[in-house]
């Protein structure tokens, strides 16, 4: 076997500025709409739910490069870059001729990828003076990043956790607990959202639509409150580029440039970060042949299935209308244990990549994705998160095809993050009662 071939980029390497793919896109995505005038959305609109800076953010069209706080990269400097690894092992376990890279967001403080983004939004809320913070969380990765983010920071956390998702995975609710963020099961009572829900289906599991519900019904509701969100809208994308901005000049060193780039797909953000950085260069008319897939859940398909419509974020229609594809924001997933991926749309960024046919999907069933996860664990020795194991499927996927068809290939793919808080999960899985 050939030896493993990890690559680190310098301490002055780690990007200093965010890339905002949609200041080069010659189809700008369409724009938010206001739920109650149907008018695009201004700053003012966005800035009552979230940080002056990220509705900034949100709708700048113009500047490719966004400067990166230096307290934020402060932090990024912990555990950036993360590396990017050749996959020797698994692609002789496949026989393939493809070349495999993951790159491997699982080894920040939290286990994912979901910190690049909770550390710039926290900032961004401290700096605005606020003292409070929420949000929701499906899986709970994205609760326990923004729950270290909020304790960096010194601000208060509520986190309202898709219920299935506190029920199946205690241990992400305890990380949150740990870093002092308060967490509750949604939909709940605390909320009217939660309540209507509760009234009129009663053992509802929950959804990310439920949860983001009650949490911006927090935060416009109490003073110093503001909502942060994990994955969907352009910031929180624009955020998660550093991880493709490293991969880029690591791929460089390896002597490389991938012909597929992967990433697992719930709202966009992971899928995006590892992406964009890398389309740029398709859009400027280089490494055209480059394809980009997303790897979604089969249970939750908005991207193979869905329709592209203008619908809310929320399950209580209290955020924006988005341009997305979409299952409809009333859509509840079955219970599968990639809850990060449990989501009844797409961010409009992909959205409208995807129209335009310049990102492809994939759906991935639930057994094939713990059986590529298994593979990987016992070929790469990582463990990884059940929506990672979505990206590794599709890997497999493509580097099985690369042998059936005797064309070689350079696959890059995503590690959002680690399942070793998913190991209930693994467990039925490995009983065969999943």
């Amino acid at each position: 076997m050939e030896p493993r071939k990890r690559f680190i980029l310098e301490e002055r390497d780690i990007p200093r500025r965010w890339y905002n793919i949609v200041a080069d896109m010659p189809q700008k995505p369409r724009p938010a709409l206001d739920p109650v005038t149907r008018q695009p959305l201004t700053q003012k609109d966005l800035s009552r739910i979230f940080s002056e800076e990220a509705a900034r953010q949100e709708l700048n069209t113009v500047d490719r490069w966004i400067e990166i706080p230096e307290a934020v990269r402060d932090q990024y400097r912990l555990y950036r870059s993360t590396p990017l690894v050749r996959a020797y092992g698994l692609e002789k376990a496949l026989d393939t001729p493809a070349h495999i890279y993951f790159k491997n967001e699982s080894v920040s403080p939290v286990g994912s990828h979901k910190l690049n983004s909770a550390l710039a939004q926290a900032y961004y809320c401290k700096q605005e003076g606020l003292t409070n913070i929420t949000t929701e969380t499906g899986a709970g990765q994205w609760g326990t990043a923004l729950a270290y983010a909020a304790n960096v920071f010194g601000l208060e956390l509520a986190v309202y956790m898709v219920k299935l998702s506190y029920e199946q995975k205690p241990y992400r609710r305890s990380l949150m607990q740990v870093w002092g963020a308060q967490v509750v099961a949604s939909p709940s009572m605390s909320t009217k959202a939660g309540r209507r829900i509760l009234t009129e289906t009663p053992n509802h599991q929950g959804s990310l639509g439920t949860a983001i519900s009650e949490a911006v019904e927090l935060a416009t509701t109490v003073p110093g409150c503001k909502y942060t969100l994990g994955s969907v809208l352009n910031h929180v994308t624009l955020h998660q580029t550093v991880i493709g901005l490293e991969a880029e000049k690591q791929m460089e060193m390896a002597g490389e440039w991938p012909d597929v780039v992967i990433g697992c797909f719930g709202g966009g953000s992971n899928f995006g970060g590892i992406s964009y950085p890398f389309m740029r260069h398709c859009l400027g008319g280089e490494h055209a042949g480059t394809r980009f897939v997303a790897a979604e859940p089969e249970a939750c398909p908005k991207l193979t299935k869905g329709q592209f419509m203008y619908d809310y974020g929320d399950e209580a229609g209290y955020t924006p209308l988005l341009p997305m594809y979409s299952l409809g924001h009333t859509f509840t997933p079955a219970g599968i244990h990639a809850g990060g991926l449990r989501y009844h749309g797409a961010g409009t960024i992909a959205s409208c990549l995807l129209g335009e046919g310049r990102i492809e999907a994939v759906d991935i069933g639930q057994k094939e994705s713990f059986r590529a996860g298994v593979l990987f664990a016992r070929t790469e020795g990582i463990v990884p998160a059940p929506e990672s194991a979505h990206a590794i499927a599709a890997t497999v996927r493509e580097a099985i095809r690369a042998r059936e068809e005797g064309t070689p290939r350079t696959i890059l793919f995503c590690l959002s993050g680690h399942g070793m808080v998913d190991m209930a999960a693994y467990d039925r899985y490995l009983t065969g009662d999943m």
